[in-house]
């Protein structure tokens, strides 16, 4: 009896175990299902999200091909319609068409600063009877080039320098101080006769005005005056200099306009062009005190104890061509003259109606000559200038003393 019981523990046992496992069993079957399911909703999300993903980079990469497509077309027109431009104006190219552009920025460069001038279709050349080999006529009202013979040529300008000298000293001294008096240094008078420059006749340590220094600079071209003057304004002739090279930047012509003296001595460095002297004259006559200073035909300076009666000094361009008639009055003139240069001048004119021109030469062969350079333009460009005006056989005369 009780192995009986004791068998049908066992075989209960047996039962109850083979429930639990196939209970365990039918769990763990179902956690393989839940798994693989998810695994497969997994990998097709996965896929969807690359196939959206392959889509949209497709649609992106249609939309930017579309937009470039339009602007190279748009590119493909402007030129389209350039070339026909081109063609149907054998006369101009690409070249030609940059350098017009180019033309065109340099004048609103130049309108950008104070003074400019710009060629026009009525720009003519200078004319057989101007010796000069460099030369620039400005109608100052209307900012034109009337006539230029090389006039954006690099030259040296000699004397003509001492129009920016005053013109920055002018700019930098109070009118109340021009009765100030200076001393004339031997070093001044040194600087200038060693280098054969002109000069006022100062002698060493002779106390002079300042007003006396801007007459003196101009008329008779005075290395004695112009580098006192600058002295007096810098501190030093080198700091006076720097002043002048800035001015120049502002006039918007250190491209070409470089200055190494106040004084117009040849310098390799040193160096400007007709045309950028001119627009120096320019801003020089709208200055009052360069003007008056460019118009006087005599002065005497200031009495001093070396010179009681002071010493009379000329413009001897001014004087030279105030009895030549140009239909107009030559209201300021400045000469200059190395061996490099040849004979230069700048000057200034106006008529009854109101015309402004500057002219300036360079290099002519003597200093008559390069007056009547500038006598010659001015009759040309002045409307009311009669012929039978002028002695032509003293003129001549006077034209052909330095042949």
């Amino acid at each position: 009896m009780y192995a009986i019981r004791l068998e049908l523990g066992r075989e209960l046992e047996d039962l109850l175990f083979r429930n639990m496992q196939a209970k365990r069993d039918e769990e763990e079957l179902a956690e393989l299902k839940y798994r693989a399911k998810r695994a497969w909703y997994i990998r097709k999300i996965s896929k969807l999200a690359g196939f959206l993903g392959f889509f949209i980079g497709i649609l992106i990469f249609v939309f930017a091909d579309i937009s470039k497509y339009h602007e190279l077309k748009e590119i493909e027109e402007r030129n389209s319609k350039r070339q026909t431009f081109v063609a149907a104006h054998p006369m101009i190219d690409i070249t030609v068409l940059e350098e017009e552009r180019e033309k065109e920025r340099q004048i609103e460069e130049r309108k950008s600063t104070q003074y400019y001038a710009a060629e026009t279709s009525e720009t003519t050349g200078m004319g057989e009877d101007v010796i000069s080999q460099y030369g620039i006529v400005i109608d100052v009202n209307n900012d034109t080039i009337l006539a230029a013979r090389d006039g954006k040529t690099r030259m040296y300008p000699a004397s003509m320098t001492k129009v920016m000298t005053v013109l920055v000293a002018a700019e930098n001294i109070p009118e109340e101080k021009l009765d100030e008096e200076v001393t004339v240094t031997p070093e001044v008078n040194y600087y200038a006769s060693s280098h054969g420059a002109s000069r006022v006749g100062f002698v060493d340590n002779e106390t002079v005005k300042v007003r006396d220094l801007f007459y003196g600079t101009i008329l008779p071209s005075g290395a004695d005056a112009a580098v006192t003057l600058a002295t007096y304004v810098a501190g030093s002739h080198e700091a006076f200099v720097d002043m002048m090279n800035e001015r120049v930047a502002e006039l918007g012509l250190s491209d070409t306009t470089h200055f190494t003296n106040c004084v117009g001595l040849f310098d390799n460095d040193h160096y400007s062009t007709c045309y950028d002297m001119a627009m120096i004259m320019h801003a020089a006559i709208n200055t009052p005190l360069c003007r008056e200073v460019m118009s006087t035909r005599t002065y005497t300076t200031t009495p001093t104890d070396q010179h009681p009666n002071g010493i009379e000094i000329s413009n001897w361009f001014l004087r030279r061509a105030e009895d030549k008639p140009i239909g107009a009055t030559l209201m300021c003139a400045k000469t200059g003259y190395v061996k490099e240069s040849g004979n230069c001048a700048t000057s200034y004119a106006r008529d009854d109606k109101g015309n402004d021109i500057i002219i300036v030469t360079g290099n002519s062969n003597g200093s008559w000559r390069c007056i009547y350079d500038h006598i010659a333009l001015y009759r040309k460009f002045f409307p009311d200038f009669d012929p039978s005006s002028a002695d032509a056989g003293k003129e001549a005369a006077e034209a052909g003393e330095e042949n």
